[in-house]
C-alpha cells in the first residue's frame, strides 16, 4: 500500500479544488511522491526533444508553474504547465470543480483561473536551465474580456517563450466563452499565423515546437479543416483532447448535471476515436500527443496505436494518486515488448 492509500480517506471529504491546492502545496514541499519507472523501449524523440518516457501531465494541474520540477520527479517524461493568461483573473465562481466518484470523471469550469504571465514567468526563470529530469511545455490561453484573442496569445509568446521547450495554443476549453469558436475555419489559420509570426521573431532560432490544443466534440468537417491547418509549417503537433460538453447516459453521480468540460474515464473512448481521426486525416505527418481517460498502461497504449506519439494524464491522478505515471509506464514497457516493439515510436498509429 502506498502513502497515498493512506491519506485518501482524509482527502476524499473535501472540496475538490481545496484538494487540488494541498497537492500542490504538498508537492512543493516533497512530502508526496511516485515511483519512477526507467526502460529504454519508452525513451522517444520529438521535434529535437528527448522524453525519458511518453507519458506526461496535463495542462491544469499546476496552473501557474509552481511545481514543474516536482512533478517530473513523479515519474512523468514532461509536464505542461498552464493554460496561462496574460493579466491575472480568478476564473468563474466557485465551486466550478466536481468529482464524479463513481464514474472516475472530473466536471471543472474553472475558467482559465491564472496568476498571469508575469507570475509564470517568474517561476519558470528559477528552473534549472538543464532539465534532465524531463520537459515542460507551456499552455498559453486568453483573458475572458480579451476581444482579439490573437493578441493575447501573442502577448503569452513574448512572455513565456523563451522559457518553454514547447508551446501550446489551447483554443478548445469550453470554459471561456468563445474561446472554442477559434478552431473554426475563419479563425484558426488567422489566429495561429499571427502566433507564428510572434514565435519566429521572438525567438529566431532554436525556436520550441507550437501545438495547438483541440476539442473532442469535432464534426468530421472541422477534423478535417484542423489537419489542414496542422499540416502547413504553422503547427508542430496537435494535443487532443480537452475536455468535453458531452454527457454519456451512463454517468452515474448527480454532478454530471453541472456545467463545464468532462474528463476522466467517461472522456476516454471519445479522445482515442478523435485521435485516431487526426492520425488518418493527417496521414500521420503531425505528431499527437493524447489526452482524455488515461488511468492505466492500456489506456496511454491505446491511445499509442491510434497515432499518439505522447500522452497525457491529468484526472487519473485524482483517483489513483502520485504513483500512477510510474506504473503506467511500468505497464506500458510490458504491453510494447509483448507485443514486439522495440521503441515506443514504433507503435505510433500501430492500430491502423
Amino acid at each position: 500500500m502506498d502513502a497515498y492509500s493512506l491519506f485518501r480517506p482524509l482527502i476524499r471529504p473535501l472540496q475538490p479544488e481545496t484538494a487540488h491546492h494541498l497537492a500542490l502545496k504538498a508537492l512543493e514541499y516533497r512530502l508526496i511522491s511516485g515511483v519512477p519507472y526507467d526502460d529504454p523501449v519508452l525513451e522517444t524523440t520529438l521535434w529535437g526533444l528527448r522524453f525519458r518516457n511518453p507519458v506526461g501531465l496535463a495542462a491544469g494541474f499546476d496552473k501557474d508553474a509552481d511545481v514543474p520540477m516536482q512533478a517530473l520527479a513523479l515519474g512523468f517524461g514532461f509536464v505542461e504547465i498552464g493554460s496561462v493568461t496574460p493579466r491575472p483573473q480568478p476564473g468563474n465562481p466557485k465551486p466550478r470543480l466536481f468529482r464524479l466518484d463513481e464514474d472516475e470523471g472530473v466536471i471543472n469550469r474553472m475558467g482559465f483561473n491564472s496568476k498571469g504571465a508575469e507570475n509564470a514567468a517568474g517561476n519558470l526563470e528559477q528552473l534549472p536551465t538543464s532539465r534532465q529530469l524531463g520537459v515542460i511545455g507551456v499552455n498559453l490561453g486568453k483573458n475572458k474580456e480579451t476581444a482579439d484573442a490573437a493578441a493575447d496569445y501573442v502577448i503569452g509568446i513574448e512572455m513565456l517563450a523563451r522559457f518553454a521547450d514547447y508551446i501550446v495554443v489551447n483554443v478548445s476549453s469550453p470554459n471561456t466563452p468563445g474561446l472554442r469558436a477559434l478552431q473554426d475555419p475563419a479563425e484558426l489559420e488567422g489566429l495561429i499565423g499571427r502566433v507564428r509570426e510572434a514565435l519566429d521573431r521572438t525567438i529566431p532560432e532554436n525556436r520550441p515546437p507550437l501545438l495547438v490544443k483541440v476539442a473532442p466534440d469535432l464534426t468530421d468537417a472541422d477534423i478535417a479543416y484542423i489537419a489542414a491547418v496542422a499540416m502547413s509549417d504553422a503547427v508542430d503537433g496537435l494535443i487532443a483532447t480537452n475536455t468535453t460538453i458531452t454527457r454519456p447516459d451512463t454517468l452515474k453521480n448527480p454532478a454530471r448535471a453541472e456545467t463545464g468540460g468532462l474528463s476522466g474515464k467517461p472522456l476516454k473512448d471519445l479522445s482515442t476515436r478523435v485521435i485516431a481521426d487526426f492520425y488518418t486525416a493527417t496521414k500521420g505527418t503531425v505528431p499527437i500527443v493524447g489526452v482524455g481517460g488515461v488511468a492505466s498502461g492500456a489506456d496511454a497504449y491505446a491511445k499509442i496505436r491510434a497515432g499518439a506519439s505522447l500522452v497525457q494524464v491529468y484526472s487519473g491522478m485524482v483517483f489513483e494518486g502520485p504513483s500512477l505515471p510510474g506504473r503506467i509506464c511500468r505497464s506500458l514497457a510490458g504491453l510494447l515488448k509483448r507485443d514486439g516493439f522495440k521503441h515506443v515510436a514504433d507503435a505510433v498509429g500501430a492500430d491502423h
